[in-house]
């Protein structure tokens, strides 16, 4: 976790005023910690908990994380941070087919990117759910001998059949009043690879008229033969997502188990469980308690993890980073930072009521940190040859650009002019439109800092094409001389020194859905409509610009504004030193106003 404290700022939400009150009452004060995850027994030889509170964040290793466990993750240990407590970083493993530690180091390495880590007073709280089976094992079968579980044998379909609607009651299943004492031998067979996989499962005795359809026998543990990334080929039974997660929470001494809305149905369960297991002596007091916020729904994209998986499995994106891709990988790629997500996560907020956030809301968090952060630079992206007649040929001087218009401490660079330079295609129009100020024959423009010069005509290829602007300068207003100010002109433009420019790769990258709502809505015979159907065909172009000298150096991830153009990082991934590829991040100002 950073180690850097913020106040707790004066406005707050639902979540931290629980925190708050939680607080005043003293409700952890006597919470014990034995500086590991474990039972009632091994904590209750700890100490009373440093940690006023202890969140979690808790993601499944099955994908690479995305725009909106950034919420969270800011969310969890941002509260951790401002109410002196710890937030825990614990993979929720629990489902083998789908996970592998490649997610698992794209995980870590997110988490660090946006500034957290998992070491605390020298304690590390990285965990693994699959690291508390042998305890799920155990607390299942204290289910069993307290007769509040048994095993089931209907198949998945007579199961759903008998769970009933929300109107009406489900069906009890004929192995619900089997004896404990089979059960435990069921369970135990289960355990012992002697069933095959989906022949029966673990199922909590709850209600089966419960109005609530989580509470009516929800199953919690299956049979599954497939190798874990952790545990290796040791178990054959895997816990279910509901089961296992307010174990790991009640092993944590987690105080606050902060989840999306979809798990708010849940959390009856939640509380059915850990008190039933706290019963048994298994788990110690105070249990944790769950609070649901809304997820982040964000237009111009999908946060499926499904519809992730497919966009890169099926190639329609080159990969889990791909800049135009919402995972946190991608955007890192694409330049976003940090302290934007940040920026990004405190203006939406936290509620309980769900809400679409505009795509542009992130765009213009990035585009105002790093109007702070990036330096200036100068890159023509569109170039055309201009030849600057009067000026003497083999020769070069100095122009002098600040590094940033806002921190004057940051001083000037030096850019070489000289008699034939880079500029933008569009900044020369032969026949210039209604309020076109920019290079047009007989008109001057500033050539920013350098000199005023007039336009005096051009040349064009057999095509009609312009290949070439010619000007001549008019040497006594260079820019920072006591001449400057000696000609007026309305246009300004920039330039790079063709002899001294650098060629370099540039990605313009776009939105990748060109729908606010990618797939939404049906199609003419009634179908789902695809939302592959919606990819923006122009979400990225590949152009060979014209960049001041100086950008050759760039570091990777370094990320700067490109003036006229927009905000630009050198890539971390296809850069090589001395040869950086840029990826724009955004451009000035948002392209997709209605």
């Amino acid at each position: 976790m950073s180690s850097e404290k913020t106040p707790i700022p004066a406005a707050s939400n639902f979540i931290r005023a629980i925190i708050e009150k939680d607080l005043s009452l003293n409700q952890f004060a006597t919470k014990k910690w034995a500086g590991s995850p474990g039972d009632a027994t091994h904590h209750e030889a700890g100490v009373v908990d440093a940690a006023k509170i202890r969140t979690r964040f808790p993601p499944e290793p099955n994908g690479y994380l995305h725009i909106g466990h950034a919420k969270s993750i800011f969310l969890n240990f941002g509260l951790a941070r401002d109410f002196d407590g710890v937030c825990h970083l614990r993979f929720d493993d629990t489902n083998p087919e789908k996970e592998s530690q490649e997610y698992v180091d794209s995980i870590t390495d997110a988490v660090q990117w946006l500034g957290f880590g998992w070491e605390n007073h020298g304690e590390s709280n990285l965990y693994f759910a699959s690291n508390y089976f042998d305890f799920m094992y155990r607390a299942a079968t204290s289910l069993i001998e307290h007769g509040y579980a048994y095993v089931d044998e209907q198949s998945a379909d007579e199961m759903r059949a008998s769970r009933g609607t929300l109107t009406e009651a489900g069906k009890e299943s004929p192995f619900r009043n089997r004896s404990i004492t089979e059960n435990l031998v069921r369970f135990r067979e289960m355990r012992d690879g002697k069933h095959a996989d989906g022949s029966m499962v673990l199922r909590a005795k709850i209600d089966m008229a419960s109005p609530n359809m989580n509470m009516r026998d929800p199953a919690i543990y299956r049979v599954r033969r497939a190798h874990h990334h952790n545990t290796g080929d040791q178990w054959c039974i895997y816990p279910m997502y509901t089961f296992a997660h307010p174990i790991e929470d009640a092993l944590e001494r987690i105080t606050h188990s902060i989840c999306t809305l979809e798990f708010e149905d849940q959390r009856p369960f939640y509380d059915w469980l850990l008190e039933c297991l706290a019963e048994a002596g298994l788990l110690a007091h105070p249990l944790p308690k769950q609070y649901e916020f809304a997820r982040l729904n964000l237009t111009y994209v999908v946060l499926s993890k499904r519809k992730l998986i497919q966009l890169v499995e099926e190639k329609h994106v080159s990969g889990w980073d791909d800049p135009r891709l919402p995972t946190l990988a991608g955007a890192r790629r694409r330049g976003y930072t940090a302290s934007g997500f940040k920026l990004f996560t405190d203006r939406i907020g936290v509620s309980k009521a769900d809400s679409w956030i505009e795509y542009t809301i992130l765009e213009d968090c990035m585009r105002e940190v790093l109007n702070i952060e990036a330096q200036r630079r100068i890159a023509v992206l569109d170039p055309i040859r201009l030849v600057i007649d009067n000026y003497p040929e083999a020769t070069s001087e100095d122009c002098f650009a600040p590094n940033h218009p806002l921190k004057p401490e940051l001083g000037k660079r030096t850019v070489q002019l000289s008699r034939e330079l880079w500029i933008e295609r569009e900044d020369f129009m032969e026949v210039p439109s209604k309020g076109f100020f920019r290079l047009t024959p007989g008109g001057m423009v500033r050539l920013r800092y350098g000199y005023v010069v007039k336009c005096t005509g051009c040349e064009k290829d057999a095509d009609g094409n312009i290949t070439v602007v010619h000007c001549e300068y008019l040497p006594d207003t260079k820019s920072g001389t006591l001449g400057s100010d000696s000609v007026k002109v309305k246009g300004n433009i920039h330039w790079v020194s063709v002899a001294h420019a650098y060629a370099a790769e540039v990605r313009l990258y776009d939105r990748l859905f060109k729908e606010a709502h990618p797939g939404e809505g049906r199609q003419a015979d009634g179908g789902d409509h695809d939302f592959l159907a919606d990819i923006n065909p122009d979400s990225v172009k590949v152009i060979t610009a014209q960049l001041e000298q100086s950008l050759q150096n760039a570091a990777l991830e370094e990320r700067f504004q490109f003036e006229r153009h927009g905000y630009f990082v050198a890539d971390k991934k296809d850069s090589v030193s001395g040869k950086p590829v840029f990826n724009r991040t955004v451009t000035l100002r948002d392209a997709w106003q209605k």
